[in-house]
């Protein structure tokens, strides 16, 4: 009798404490790959500039390869939105130093899209032979869509502007940063792969596939030979002689928006600051500059409508004795315009540059009604919207031909690689990032800068109203920088180059290729899965 009732009672005992086991192990289960996804973002942003842990962005890349892997679709976009979420929420915190978190998360929430829908193409090609490869080109495309779109894109936290310390630069002069970026995305996706595989091969005892674990290392250890390989495309000689370049960094009478409310004391802290850079190369403490370049919103007073604010700009460039790149805000046929005008002591205004590439929400406001109507306050911080540029900006300053890169444009590879196609022998980001406070975008701009620089084999100044300003090699190394809101001035002889670097000639050529990449095997993985459903059914 006793022997009947042990087996009945043992199940009973046993089963209330089975179930909260299980619950845990599903709540684990969903929690614990959106930790990791949030976190693997936030170290993608700890890679990122002011610091110089570029290295990071490898186990970034590996801890997202290890979230994303074997899933469908519909987990990948939401894991790829955490992902976005903890990479771009702490790289734009910048945007709302002055105007509050609204607009700052509202523009994280929407980049993060394009990170979701990456996630969702990773997860859905995780399962090919290869998909590492896949899934670099695919986080290159995301990148494109970035870059292109809303509002003309916006490209910034592209991989690639993570690396200007990094041993895969090199490859910027190759393809640009479209093949920066892949390189450093695969390594990371490709090094998740090798773990894996080892992990897997001592958990089963099996032997490792040979073409599985070739294709893995594979993904390691071309990106990085590569980069070295590159490394010969990198030089800072001269080819068609120096040029003694002079950049001002003027400083601002206030920190934030409001700066321009004394647009008259940032126009005369520059003209200052030449005229004493002046009497310095007078008394033979500063060599001679050939010609001098002022930042962006230098003089927010149109010269050509202001008679006094053009007589400040003459007496500095006649104390100079050279001409003067002047970042103006003008108006010309009922139309305003951010400006780069050539100034010479003798001649005046003999060029300009009309900023191509102009920022949304900053110098112009999109959706103006539909933003009225949530906040005036925010219409009111944009008056009047800039008209764009049409034609690429080089001036011939004493010989040397400098190409113009306005602020923002420097984040947009066609911006910039058109002043080079159009024969820039240097080039010049005169910025102006006052509104920015002391936040990390200067240096996340000044990394932008530098592999710049080495993507086109250029010299690169940069010029900013209150910092960081600095004088950059065609190799990306800083060899002069001014702090931040102070006055300087940085004169240095720079090498001046006309031959064109690989990414230069290449063009789109390398994104697009890398564009077909990820539609390659995006359809290859639809297709497979289609093959196996229909398979299933039979």
């Amino acid at each position: 009798m006793t022997v009947t009732a042990t087996p009945v009672d043992e199940p009973e005992q046993l089963e209330p404490q089975a179930a909260p086991v299980s619950r845990a192990s599903r709540w684990a289960g969903r929690l614990l790959p959106a930790a990791a996804a949030a976190l693997s973002g936030v170290l993608l942003y700890i890679s990122f500039p002011p610091r110089t842990l570029w290295w990071l962005a490898l186990p970034a890349f590996a801890v997202f390869g290890w979230v994303l892997r074997g899933r469908g679709w519909k987990a990948g976009l939401g894991l790829g939105y955490l992902f976005g979420l903890g990479f771009l929420l702490p790289l734009l915190v910048w945007t709302g130093v002055e105007v509050g978190p609204v607009p700052w998360i509202a523009l994280a929430a929407i980049e993060a899209v394009f990170v979701a829908l990456v996630g969702a193409g990773v997860a859905t090609v995780s399962r090919l032979p290869g998909w590492p490869v896949w899934a670099a080109a695919l986080w290159i495309a995301g990148e494109a869509a970035r870059a292109r779109a809303p509002f003309e894109g916006f490209p910034w936290g592209k991989i690639a502007f993570g690396q200007a310390d990094g041993v895969f630069l090199p490859l910027a002069a190759l393809g640009g940063t479209p093949v920066l970026g892949f390189a450093v995305v695969l390594c990371g996706f490709g090094l998740y792969e090798v773990v894996r595989l080892v992990v897997e091969g001592r958990r089963s005892g099996a032997a490792l596939h040979r073409a599985t674990a070739a294709v893995a290392a594979l993904s390691v250890v071309v990106p990085v030979l590569s980069a070295f390989a590159s490394r010969g495309l990198v030089s800072d000689k001269a080819e068609v002689g120096t040029a003694t370049v002079a950049v001002i960094q003027g400083n601002v009478p206030r920190l934030g928006l409001d700066f321009n409310s004394q647009r008259r004391a940032v126009l005369d802290y520059h003209a200052k600051e030449t005229e004493r850079l002046a009497a310095e190369v007078k008394a033979g403490k500063v060599e001679q500059p050939d010609f001098v370049l002022w930042p962006e919103n230098s003089s927010d007073i149109d010269p050509f409508a202001n008679d006094d604010a053009r007589a400040v700009i003459e007496q500095a460039a006649t104390a100079i004795g050279a001409p003067i790149s002047v970042g103006g805000v003008v108006e010309r046929d009922g139309k305003l315009y951010n400006q780069q005008i050539l100034w010479d002591p003798e001649k005046g205004p003999t060029d300009t540059y009309d900023k191509r590439q102009i920022q949304p929400f900053g110098e112009y406001l999109p959706l103006r009604s539909v933003i009225g109507a949530i906040n005036s306050e925010w219409t009111s911080m944009v008056r009047k919207d800039f008209s764009r540029g049409t034609d690429p900006g080089v001036f011939t300053m004493d010989g040397a031909k400098v190409g113009l890169v306005t602020c923002y444009e420097a984040a947009f590879d066609w911006a910039v690689r058109s002043e080079v196609s159009d024969g820039a022998q240097l080039i010049s980001v005169p910025s102006n990032n006052a509104t920015f406070d002391r936040s990390e975008m200067t240096y996340q701009q000044l990394a932008m800068s530098r592999v710049r620089a080495v993507e086109h084999s250029r010299t690169v100044t940069v010029p900013v109203t209150s910092g960081v300003s600095a004088i950059i090699m065609p190799d990306g190394k800083i060899t002069q920088k001014t702090g931040m809101f102070v006055p300087d001035s940085l004169v240095q002889e720079v090498p001046l180059r006309s031959s064109q670097t690989p990414a230069t000639k290449f063009g789109v050529l390398p994104e697009t290729l890398l564009l077909l990449v990820a539609a390659g095997g995006l359809g290859w993985a639809i297709g497979a899965g289609v093959r196996g459903r229909r398979a299933g059914g039979v």
